[in-house]
């Protein structure tokens, strides 16, 4: 399949788990606003979140498939399952064992992790048994990405990209119960976050079918350090970090806003807005680019690894900069439309949207540190991505760590701070991974490639002066087209198809390039109904 396929089968399955994923977070919003439980809430997903965005969303994925893809083109099948099943057991081994030790531990380590509400006897115990209730689904997602490194590998990126819809709605169903039973606040957090690991033993067992009827036999035994496992995790471990230096950079802010309440909802909530983009763009894309890039340097063919990261990189572009543009230039617009209501207030829409904006500015290099990252995995150098990553969350650490309680200080939200710091280390990640494959003539920007960027940069330009003018009418759109919600449809609908409009008159795209997106390539293997 084209890589623009590839993608668009990714993007196009993850944005129905992300919009489901949106209306979760708007029942949140409406039955929490930003008290005590929302941040009791926002810190028992914070660890769960923090593996599933390192290991399931492609970052063990992006590690393994090199490994198992090597092993298969050497040695065939039946040792390329050997080796999945020895790297299986002993990661699920080594993760449920890391779970239980957490979930003993919780109740002494909670009070640092939410240290605004440590001496709230009542909060204290609902976010700890929350927590531990919430673990196991670490032991799911180390199953659910080494299953779906095997599927891509072969191809078959659809279940993959499917199975975390189940998170979005197993958890919705306790969290749209107290509609028709009566629930308290702490029973409704409580039955979501059992939830969390329900959906997380649904999309290991759907992956495992997937993988079945592929005709690969992984077999979940004791585990065993073998010279296949060491050589697997040698690779996944640091390629993890690497690609998760953005997670590691949320969990730093995350610890430094339990200090205030309210500030772990707003980072939360933030966070979930400007992750959107990263999801349908970032994580597709480095999935889909990894098989390309693996071949093309297995093959000693360079000058087709660097078109496929020339195409990879303007794609991205295209798609996440009118994304990063909405959320810059009408943040407030958009979440006091979509989430206000309930608990959640104007005054909590308006303190998030000034955090939003400045993580948006940084989400093009969120973006591109998921699409430079795959080149060094396909070489298997996991080492200097590594370094790169452990610098910018240095940087996020003393950065965000001065700015947050210096504008404290000033009378200023310190989550601020933090959104600034984030968005500055992914821009140094980027400079570090860029900088690296130029250096190293790994890949060449050309000139069409180029031209083509700025072309995508003058679209979203005439893009976001259109945004601004609706921003400054907000309120009289929102009489006009009856309510705040559908005005905000109306806008971004329309940003949307003045920027694919632009795309085309400044030949950014072609008409050819967009119908190309729904093409195999030549020789393009045939659907076994798994993609």
């Amino acid at each position: 399949m084209s890589l623009a396929r590839n993608t668009l089968v990714q993007a196009t399955l993850t944005l129905g788990s992300r919009v489901l994923g949106f209306a979760r977070d708007m029942a949140l919003a409406a039955r929490f606003g930003q008290g005590p439980m929302m941040d009791a809430w926002a810190t028992a997903l914070m660890l769960p979140n923090l593996f599933r965005r390192l290991f399931a969303e492609g970052a063990f994925a992006q590690a393994f498939v090199p490994v198992y893809g090597g092993v298969r083109a050497r040695e065939g099948e039946e040792a390329a399952a050997v080796t999945a099943s020895e790297a299986l057991s002993f990661m699920f081994a080594v993760v449920a064992g890391f779970c239980i030790l957490l979930q003993v531990l919780m109740p002494w380590i909670m009070p640092w992790l939410l240290s605004a509400w440590r001496h709230d006897i009542g909060v204290m115990q609902v976010a700890v048994t929350a927590t531990q209730l919430a673990m196991p689904y670490l032991a799911c997602m180390t199953i659910a990405s080494l299953l779906s490194g095997v599927l891509n590998t072969a191809g078959k990126f659809a279940l993959s990209a499917a199975v975390p819809v189940f998170l979005n709605l197993c958890t919705l169903v306790p969290l749209l119960a107290p509609t028709v039973l009566p629930m308290s606040q702490p029973d409704t957090l409580l039955a979501t976050s059992a939830a969390v690991t329900v959906s997380g033993v649904v999309q290991a067992g759907l992956l495992w079918w997937g993988v079945r009827r592929l005709g690969v036999k992984l077999k979940l035994g004791l585990p065993r350090l073998t010279p296949n496992v060491k050589r697997a995790l040698a690779l996944a471990v640091p390629g993890a970090l690497a690609g998760g230096a953005m997670q590691i950079n949320s969990v730093v802010s995350q610890v430094l806003t339990g200090s205030d309440e309210g500030a772990r909802s707003v980072l939360y909530n933030a966070d979930r807005l400007y992750q959107l983009p990263l999801g349908l763009v970032g994580v597709a894309i480095g999935l889909a680019l990894v098989p390309r890039l693996t071949k093309a340097f297995v093959s000693g063919d360079h000058e087709g690894g660097r078109r496929t990261l020339d195409d990879g990189i303007t794609l991205a572009m295209a798609f996440t900069l009118p994304a990063a543009v909405a959320l810059f230039v009408i943040p407030f617009f958009i979440i006091d439309a979509t989430v206000t209501r309930g608990a959640f207030t104007s005054a909590d829409a308006a303190r998030t949207a000034d955090v939003l904006r400045h993580f948006a500015w940084g989400v093009p290099a969120f973006v591109l540190a998921k699409v430079l990252t795959p080149p060094f995995f396909a070489r298997e150098d996991t080492r200097r991505p590594m370094i790169f990553a452990v610098s910018a969350v240095i940087f996020t650490v003393i950065i965000g760590s001065v700015l947050f309680f210096q504008l404290k200080a000033m009378g200023i939200d310190g989550v601020l701070g933090l959104a600034i710091a984030t968005s500055l280390s992914a821009w140094v990640n980027v400079a570090l991974l860029g900088g690296t494959l130029i250096r190293e003539r790994a890949w060449s920007p050309s000139p069409r490639f180029l031209s083509r960027i700025l072309r995508v940069l003058a679209a979203s330009a005439v893009m976001a002066g259109a945004l601004f003018a609706a921003d400054v009418f907000y309120g009289l759109l929102s009489r006009v087209f009856l309510a705040k919600e559908i005005a905000v449809l109306v806008v971004c609908g329309a940003g949307a198809a003045l920027y694919g409009a632009c795309l085309i008159a400044f030949r950014a795209v072609s008409l050819s390039e967009l119908k190309g997106v729904l093409r195999r390539e030549p020789g393009g293997s045939v659907s076994s109904g798994l993609d």
